[in-house]
């Protein structure tokens, strides 16, 4: 497996409380995380650490970014009691554009030395600076005929219009000429929202970078931009807004402070 270019399109649909549905264009990077600073010199506009029309940067991920990305992977999943498989990790990714960047969820393919996909992590990021790492394994997957299939529970508040009482339902095809990554939240076993990402393959090379990049010259912008304009659109359709929980917990503390100084 090598790395590679992955374009296509991000497909949104809200089923509950109200219909809801957008797509957009989108390309991500899909990058052999043991090669990063080598990948990044493709392109005299690609680099590692360093700012260009498209940079990755160690910072832009979780964990401790003085130490590789492997093994940052390495020590999340020890937390989990999981064991890195010791095989090719490929990340699917936005990078930086123009020194900006926002990814809504980046996916780690980590693989057996033999090249079997063993297990898929979720780093998911809100745009209140939080994230959560989602590992995707043998011990939460379920079967499916045409891929991976996992489900986890929701830990992080990504939308204001979703509340955190939700399952995850986790779909992934084996990268290869084309990837699909789908995503559903269910509400008491009923979907009430799903997300699809369609991509198709292209080389990790340095013309290929720069038509892709001349395609998408903002690429961080188009997404930020789609996050608060469909949020604008659900708030005027009348989508119930639920409260950070980190501010529900906030204000209970400070009620039972202030009952605990009038007591």
């Amino acid at each position: 497996m090598d790395s590679a270019i992955y374009v296509g399109k991000l497909r949104h649909r809200r089923f509950e409380p109200v219909g809801h549905e957008f797509s957009y264009p989108v390309f991500m990077a899909f990058l052999d995380i043991d090669a990063l600073p080598e990948l990044m010199k493709a392109s005299r506009f690609s680099s590692y650490n360093r700012w260009n029309w498209t940079s990755y940067y160690e910072r832009d991920h979780f964990g401790d970014a003085r130490e590789t990305l492997r093994m940052r992977l390495q020590k999340d999943a020890a937390k989990q009691g999981l064991q890195l498989p010791n095989g090719q990790i490929f990340m699917l990714t936005h990078l930086r554009y123009f020194g900006y960047v926002f990814n809504p969820v980046s996916f780690y393919y980590c693989c057996e030395r033999d090249g079997r996909l063993a297990m898929i992590l979720s780093e998911v990021n809100n745009t209140f600076g939080e994230s959560k790492n989602y590992w995707l394994t043998a011990d939460n997957e379920l079967p499916n005929s045409k891929g991976k299939q996992y489900q986890t529970a929701k830990e992080l508040h990504v939308s204001p219009f979703q509340p955190m009482e939700l399952e995850y339902r986790w779909v992934f095809s084996e990268p290869g000429d084309q990837i699909l990554a789908h995503m559903k939240t269910l509400d008491n076993g009923k979907a009430n929202f799903d997300a699809t990402l369609q991509l198709e393959r292209r080389p990790w090379q340095a013309k290929e970078i720069v038509r892709t990049l001349a395609a998408y010259p903002f690429m961080t912008l188009r997404v930020i931009a789609g996050i608060h304009w469909q949020a604008l659109r659900l708030w005027l359709k009348g989508v119930p807004v639920h409260t950070h929980p980190a501010k529900i917990a906030a204000a209970q503390a400070a009620r039972a402070a202030k009952g605990d100084v009038l007591g």
